[in-house]
């Protein structure tokens, strides 16, 4: 955990109203399970609530608090698709397995309606969600994903916007053209991950909280060793992301923590929260860079899109992001910035995720590349259909390709600040 984590965590709107039903203890002592997962978030809870259903015996292992990490700070947005465009896929996998990639992804959506409804989570759900270009040549590329998504993989839910009818869905100028997708919406995490811990609890899972996973010893029984005891299993699944480098760092290589950052307004009235985006449908431009944006049940704007390669958070953060919402609501330049927090999503080179095996009986989930809301649910539940021996469609995941980013462990943080300059860039011309 860095300082500046926990001071942002503090700032956290997601928090504001929603405080800790339950706690729970460290692990102590030797514990056996059928299943260890280590992770207290989306993917880690889904995994384990599912291998309860099936009568598994699990325990879940939290270095800090149950949804600590990106699970408890992201933008809420649950969106189809992965990080990287369906091409990324195909060029390294073959158009099978970004086509099996992209159906789980909006199977990955229905799994988080299903368990709202299932598990009666109240967690300001709103269908809906608008990708947007900026510019020309944004709105080629856009249309081009457009007609792809459409005529060869077969998703009917979106609908493409003209120039002319930008204005009519959000009340800002910055906009070119833009796709609506009816399939995906926004949520409040926080809410949300509670609602799925005490769905996990009613199952039978055993959570421990504080408990961080020094390392893992591999074997027909793994045991993962924590500073007051251990867990020996049958299997692992990995699902802390950015925070297990030290532990596992053979995978660790293959993603990069990057700080991400959203503010949150103060409350606009209903009417005036209403005027900036038609039916609150959560926002995307299709920058490199990206900024994305919601109207939330209590009329406040949450604006994200600062980040940081560095993993150094930026100076002046609340007023540098009120600037960026500025460029695209000018008409909230009176409205105060009452909430600024981040942290870090785990990134690979090609921002599709990363999912394998070690050996026979590990698992690990990762490379979510901040676009995870969903798709971590849905990870977690792969996970358990591969332990409990139906691997076919974890396995689609497997084969798409990873490497480590360059420069080893000294080098890659300034290499890639170096690269995201460039597409900083490239996002302006």
């Amino acid at each position: 955990m860095i300082a500046s984590e926990l001071e942002l965590t503090r700032k956290n709107y997601y928090h504001l109203g929603v405080p800790r039903e339950r706690e729970h203890a460290q692990l102590a002592g030797e514990q056996t399970a059928d299943v260890c997962v280590v992770g207290g978030g989306f993917a880690g809870l889904s995994a384990a609530m599912d291998l309860a259903d099936r009568g598994y015996k699990v325990i879940v292992l939290e270095g800090e608090q149950i949804g600590w990490g990106a699970s408890g700070r992201n933008g809420g947005q649950s969106l189809a698709g992965l990080a990287c465009d369906n091409s990324v896929v195909e060029k390294v996998a073959g158009f099978e397995t970004a086509k099996h990639a992209w159906d789980i992804s909006i199977e990955a959506l229905d799994l988080v309606r299903s368990r709202i409804k299932q598990y009666n989570i109240d967690c300001d759900y709103v269908d809906g969600y608008l990708s947007l270009a900026v510019n020309q040549r944004k709105s080629n590329e856009l249309k081009k994903w457009y007609d792809d998504i459409q005529t060869r993989y077969g998703y009917k839910y979106v609908q493409w916007i003209d120039p002319q009818n930008v204005e009519q869905w959000i009340a800002s100028n910055r906009f070119h053209s833009g796709v609506l997708d009816t399939n995906s919406g926004h949520l409040h995490p926080r809410k949300y991950l509670f609602g799925i811990e005490k769905a996990a609890l009613e199952k039978g899972v055993m959570i421990h909280e504080h408990t961080h996973a020094v390392r893992v010893e591999q074997g027909a029984r793994p045991r993962v060793v924590t500073a007051n005891g251990a867990v020996t299993c049958d299997f692992v699944v990995l699902a802390g992301n950015v925070y297990l480098a030290d532990t596992m760092p053979q995978v660790s290589a293959r993603i990069m923590p990057v700080g991400t950052y959203i503010v949150g307004t103060q409350s606009l009235g209903k009417e005036r929260a209403d005027s900036l985006i038609k039916n609150r449908v959560a926002v995307c431009d299709t920058n490199f860079i990206l900024d994305y944006f919601r109207v939330v049940a209590d009329h406040r704007l949450l604006f994200g899109g600062r980040v940081s390669y560095s993993t150094m958070t930026p100076l002046n953060m609340a007023q540098s992001m009120k600037q960026r919402i500025l460029a695209v609501f000018p008409q909230l330049s009176d409205a105060d910035i009452e909430f600024a927090w981040g942290g870090f999503v785990d990134i690979t080179m090609n921002r599709a995720p990363d999912f394998g095996r070690i050996g026979n009986n590990m698992y690990y989930l990762q490379g979510f590349s901040g676009h995870g809301l969903a798709l971590t649910g849905m990870a977690g539940k792969l996970a358990a259909e591969a332990i409990v021996g139906q691997a076919e469609r974890f396995d689609w995941f497997s084969k798409i390709p990873h490497h480590n980013f360059p420069g080893g462990k000294l080098l890659r943080t300034p290499m890639l600040v170096m690269a995201m300059a460039y597409y900083r860039l490239r996002d302006l011309v």
